[in-house]
């Protein structure tokens, strides 16, 4: 039979556990389930084979924001050149195929590795630099993949591009589409569940002290460049896998669009609009800016106003929203929220009023107990002393 202390305890903990449930907590649960609802039904409600391709191209921006959102995020590094991390996924996984005789999805996991293998010696050269000249260090990277892919005709096809086999030759075009539907969104879940686990680690605290202040994490002992090259190789990885498994979707490849800057600075701006230190950051801003993309796309055709549309969304992010749409919405729900006021909020004063009562109640509190239990003391004594 339970005591009266365990039971005690066990409502008190009980108790703590319902008081940690929130109104912020329960709303970020809620929105968490629907938005998993929705995507994962996605393709039955997509109302044309069109809509459910533009849905597997924001998964895929996705997938590449939240990649680079490991190198942005974690050590606040500016990377424009992860369009070549991109390009070699997609051109790997294609030549591993159509000259290794590879099947799909093994060429698919190989490219991943050449990618990551290949981001250490750039790793090494790049993370030296800080700032303007690693922006500028990573743009070369693009314009020198773009070169060699386009220049290397004989292997790579160069401007005549590369046709990569489907790896389900038996599937009607929409079935292609929902199939690749649910593997760009388990590779995006991977991504996220990977930098989940990073941001609570201590690598992840070691990376989070290098982009507030390298010098300082540096001072403390943190060992600043294996972190950035260790977060660099992974980050490489997952854009190679984004790279690959774009490859295996859409089966031709074009090296002055798989090495386009224009897809390193959209990976960014995703990343910076939606908050490039929360968790669905990328993933919201690939939304808005994936969706408004296909969109300009599909009513304006081969114009060039989603790159001027782009821009100044670029410019809107960077001026009023810094941190992001993330941030300034908690920001914003935080102002909204009554104030608590806590210890931290008392003046010197208060405080110092604060605790002299408390000890004046505690000491009258023990002189109670003391009268109380002193077999010395009269009845008419202790009524008088409670009085």
């Amino acid at each position: 039979m339970p005591s009266a202390s365990s039971t005690h305890a066990s409502t008190s903990h009980q108790s703590t556990r319902r008081s940690r449930i929130t109104p912020t907590r329960a709303l970020k649960t809620v929105t968490f389930v629907a938005c998993a609802i929705a995507l994962l039904t996605f393709p039955q409600w997509a109302a044309n084979p069109y809509i459910l391709s533009a849905g597997i191209v924001i998964l895929n921006y996705a997938v590449l924001s939240t990649s680079w959102n490991f190198v942005g995020g974690f050590t606040g590094y500016i990377s424009l050149g992860h369009a070549a991390w991109f390009g070699l996924g997609a051109y790997s996984t294609g030549l591993l195929i159509t000259k290794a005789d590879l099947p799909s999805f093994v060429a698919w996991a190989g490219a991943g590795i050449i990618v990551a293998l290949l981001a250490v010696p750039v790793g090494f050269a790049a993370l030296r630099v800080r700032g303007a000249s690693f922006v500028i260090v990573s743009i070369a990277l693009v314009l020198i993949m773009l070169l060699v892919f386009q220049s290397w005709s004989s292997f790579t096809g160069g401007s005549n591009g590369l046709i990569v086999p489907r790896p389900f030759p038996g599937l009607l075009r929409p079935e292609h589409h929902r199939v690749f539907f649910f593997l760009f969104l388990a590779l995006l879940a991977v991504a996220l569940l990977v930098w989940w686990i990073i941001d609570r680690s201590r690598f992840g605290l070691g990376l989070k002290a290098i982009r507030e202040d390298e010098d300082k994490a540096e001072a403390l002992g943190v060992p600043t460049y294996s972190y950035k090259l260790i977060v660099h190789v992974i980050s490489a990885g997952f854009t190679g896998l984004g790279g690959g498994m774009y490859a295996l979707w859409f089966g031709d490849l074009d090296p002055i669009f798989q090495f386009s800057i224009l897809i390193g600075s959209y990976m960014v701006l995703m990343a910076l609009l939606g908050g490039v230190r929360h968790l669905y950051g990328p993933l919201l801003g690939a939304v808005i800016v994936g969706g408004a993309l296909e969109y300009f796309k599909l009513e304006f055709g081969d114009s060039q106003l989603h790159l001027v549309a782009t821009g100044l969304l670029l410019a809107i992010v960077v001026l009023f929203m810094p941190d992001g749409i993330i941030p300034a919405g908690t920001r914003l729900l935080d102002r909204l929220r009554p104030e608590v006021s806590s210890i931290r909020e008392m003046t010197a004063a208060e405080l110092l009023e604060h605790n002299e009562t408390k000890a004046a109640a505690a000491a009258k509190a023990a002189a109670a107990e003391a009268i109380t239990t002193d077999p010395a003391i009269t009845d008419e004594t202790r009524t008088e002393v409670r009085r």
